[in-house]
């Protein structure tokens, strides 16, 4: 699911060390670059016609890139046995999506870090650290209760018992409180009104269904053969409808794109189901359907990095914004028409990789080096393990050159402070950029404490396991300023 580069203003960063589970902090420097999520690459060949598959083929929704920390004031998060909090700034977010609109989000996935200018993608729960989380609806709720949705900060403050709120104010409380249900933390605001409104949202959350997608097309690939409609693809979008559009080489073919009375079509509203009518004497090949409509996106959708490890956001509020998805058709005369789509699997703790067949001859694929065959007119689901956090790489190979890539990294669990750290033999920087004064070096104050503070507050001494020039080499890569928190991996049902 991800893709490109940072750029821009300075975010909160926060790498952690390989307490708890075994990863060591270069293993963390190195997920700043690598694919997360699923990524498609290659060509479909074996129907006759190559399909190359772009980085966005795996998009559906919105797609923004992280404009920083623009509305926040301070949090504490609070460690076992750690003398004091550590400060951290908390709030709103900014995005700006491709082609126009701004998204304001708040983080859902604490100790992973903030990666400045990265890209994000609109994402389903259940391929987010949302996955198996009881209380995502009561995240949607405070969302939809409180600011920037609830704009009338005095109102809020008197439900929350507060006797003044402002938008620093309000956006720290609110992050706070989805916090304490995203990460299961222990943390407060430290502003005493702020942390009213975090305690009055807490507990008054409730669950609430999961928002649909701004614009999505499923699935991703369909197949048949010429002389009669391939697919359906089905159009999911909160819009009231979605302009849709063939690729070139579909004209030229004489395909169309038509709905399930055979009627040409070039938009669609929710739950349509469209389809790819291929003339009879069509030459084996294959088209891309994109969609794309300009709508609000839902608040409460998730919204992961295209690249890196960047943290998970939830989106709180959104102009109009352009959403787009994109599917393909492969058809062929004779012989087997494959259609293959991935899919991460938290569930499973790996990637559903899905083939069909519409050919009239069966199709066999090798992936890991396992030989699978789909029977003319079936499907087949292969769920490739792969570990929590982990990069992976997955490519089906078939008959007459086919071939298909998968890239990304999963990650659909949030992580927790160990609760034993191992002590470092290195010593730490006073700050990221190695300033030994009080001074921040973020680029702009977090909630009024220093970078030394900031420091202190997380355990900055021998007990923080960072070495120097990793910090300034990350500080480099982000823009922004680095913290390093001790962590694990939260394990599944935590």
């Amino acid at each position: 699911m991800r893709k490109p580069r940072p750029e821009g203003n300075s975010v909160f960063a926060k790498f952690s060390a390989s307490a708890g589970r075994g990863r060591s902090t270069a293993r963390r420097i190195a997920a700043v670059t690598a694919v997360t999520g699923l990524v498609a690459t290659g060509a479909l060949t074996g129907a006759g016609a190559a399909v190359a598959s772009e980085g966005d083929q795996h998009v559906n929704g919105a797609v923004a890139k992280l404009d920083g920390l623009k509305i926040h004031d301070t949090a504490l998060l609070h460690y076992p046995g750690d003398k004091q909090p550590f400060k951290m700034p908390a709030g709103v977010f900014e995005l700006t999506a491709d082609g126009g609109g701004t998204l304001k989000t708040y983080c859902i996935d604490l100790h992973n870090p903030t990666q400045d200018g990265a890209r994000y993608q609109e994402t389903p729960w259940d391929q987010s650290t949302l996955n198996k989380n009881e209380n995502a609806g009561k995240i949607l709720w405070i969302l939809q209760n409180s600011f920037p949705q609830v704009d009338n900060l005095a109102e809020l403050a008197e439900k929350a018992g507060a006797k003044k709120l402002t938008e620093k104010t309000a956006a720290a409380g609110t992050q706070v409180a989805i916090w304490r249900y995203s990460d299961k933390v222990e943390v407060t605001a430290a502003d005493e009104d702020a942390e009213k409104l975090a305690d009055y949202l807490e507990k008054e959350a409730k669950n609430l269904a999961e928002p649909k997608a701004s614009l999505a097309l499923a699935p991703k690939a369909v197949s048949g053969k010429p002389g009669g409609r391939i697919g359906p693809v089905t159009v999911t979008t909160n819009a009231a409808q979605a302009a849709l559009a063939l690729s070139d080489d579909a004209a030229g073919a004489g395909v169309k794109l038509v709905d399930a009375a055979g009627k040409p079509v070039t938009t669609a509203a929710n739950g349509a189901q469209v389809f790819f009518d291929v003339p009879a004497g069509a030459a084996d090949g294959s088209a891309t359907l994109t969609a794309q409509a300009e709508t609000p996106v839902p608040i409460g959708r998730a919204f992961t990095p295209l690249v890196g490890t960047s943290q998970t956001m939830i989106l709180a509020g959104s102009s109009r914004s352009n959403a787009k998805s994109i599917a393909s058709a492969t058809w062929a005369k004779t012989g087997p028409v494959p259609a293959v789509t991935a899919k991460e699997n938290c569930d499973k703790g790996g990637v559903d990789v899905t083939a069909s067949n519409k050919g009239d001859s069966p199709f066999t694929f090798t992936l890991k080096g396992t030989e699978h065959t789909v029977p003319a007119g079936g499907s087949k689901t292969v769920t490739v393990p792969v570990g929590e956090d982990q990069a992976y790489d997955i490519t089906i190979t078939g008959p007459n050159g086919f071939k298909e890539t998968f890239k990304g990294v999963l990650d659909c669990k949030t992580s927790t402070p160990s609760p034993n750290p191992n002590p470092s033999s290195q010593p730490t920087p006073a700050s990221a950029g190695g300033s030994t004064g009080g001074s921040d070096t973020t680029g702009g104050n977090t909630g009024g404490s220093s970078s030394k503070d900031n420091l202190a507050a997380t355990g900055g001494s021998s007990s923080t396991p960072i070495i120097a020039g990793v910090a300034i080499a990350l500080v480099a890569l982000g823009g922004g300023a680095v913290f390093f928190l001790r962590k694990k991996k939260a394990t599944a049902g935590e």
